[in-house]
């Protein structure tokens, strides 16, 4: 019953900023993790940043912390991730994602819902 749909990747070089959007149709309770994952070429999709839907608890990878943050706009729907200081390690397809229950937000297996991802490239 849910869908997911992400948009805002694109190109650039290393240092600058990019905000990617996650547009959710569908029932979310508030019980449930929302989260932003990535899986880069040959590597395992891995959790960036997650956030309880009370608002009140947000979880980042160690990788990123500092330079991202996650948001929630509940009235519009929709999941935002904010990137600064943008590397090359960042680049991969980044996914959103809804959960069905609260716990761990970057742990995947909590998520049942996933969309179809974003393009995100960091060059130096």
């Amino acid at each position: 019953q849910v869908q997911l749909v992400e948009s805002g990747g694109g190109s650039v070089e290393a240092g600058g900023s990019l905000r990617l959007s996650c547009v959710v149709s569908g029932y979310v309770h508030g019980s449930r993790c929302m989260g932003w994952f990535r899986r880069a070429p040959g590597k395992e999709r891995e959790g960036v940043a997650g956030v309880r839907d009370n608002g009140g608890r947000t979880y980042y990878a160690d990788s990123v912390k500092g330079r991202f943050t996650i948001s929630r706009d509940n009235a519009k729907n929709t999941l935002f991730l904010e990137m600064h200081s943008l590397k090359p390690e960042d680049t991969a397809m980044y996914y959103c994602a809804a959960g069905r229950s609260a716990g761990y937000c970057l742990n995947k297996l909590l998520y049942n819902n996933w969309g179809q991802g974003t393009q995100v490239t960091v060059s130096s």
